[in-house]
């Protein structure tokens, strides 16, 4: 008897999997969203604040966010690192107040993190994220030739004609029986 479950107990889970994450995500002082390359935050604070009143520490391994004189919101090393230089804050008018907005760009643009920083005290299921379609220009070079060439043996199989692999062999024997006739 096989002890897989079944499809419907599957989504069942998976249901309960992403109530439990939205559950514990909503209990965290900041919200958070990702995408392949890159990390938004946002916390929210009072419409008194200003900018000065906020201290933000970004490194290639490292976030704190905090109000002047009290505990940080988000103190910790990052889950993965990211490109300090190209990454941001700001301070944001919101009809509910302010907000801090952080803006991470990730080093490694091809994976997806579980958490914001490594002390966090909740992680999501990084297998159960559903990416957006990218383009080939968002790929880097070996990835997107690496898809170019599938996306080409593909179009040559669905004709009937050889892939570049298949290619690459012809050319190999053409040449070889030029030489030994």
């Amino acid at each position: 008897m096989s002890t897989s479950p079944t499809p419907e107990e599957r989504a069942v889970k998976d249901k309960e999997l992403k109530a439990r994450e939205a559950e514990e995500q909503a209990r965290l002082p900041y919200k958070w969203t990702q995408q392949i390359h890159d990390l938004d935050l946002t916390i929210p604070v009072g419409a008194n604040i200003k900018g000065r009143d906020i201290e933000v520490v970004i490194k290639k391994s490292k976030l704190k966010v905090a109000l002047k004189g009290q505990e940080p919101v988000i103190d910790g090393d990052l889950t993965k690192p990211i490109h300090p230089d190209e990454s941001t804050w700001t301070l944001e008018t919101v009809p509910s107040g302010k907000e801090i907005s952080v803006h991470l760009d990730k080093s490694n643009k091809m994976e997806w993190w579980d958490a914001v920083v490594t002390n966090a005290p909740y992680k999501i299921d990084t297998s159960k994220i559903t990416p957006e379609n990218s383009k080939l220009g968002d790929l880097d070079g070996e990835t997107r030739g690496m898809v170019e060439k599938m996306m080409y043996d593909q179009r040559q199989k669905e004709m009937g004609k050889p892939t570049s692999e298949e290619e690459k062999k012809g050319e190999l024997l053409r040449k070889f029986q030029e030489q030994h006739p």
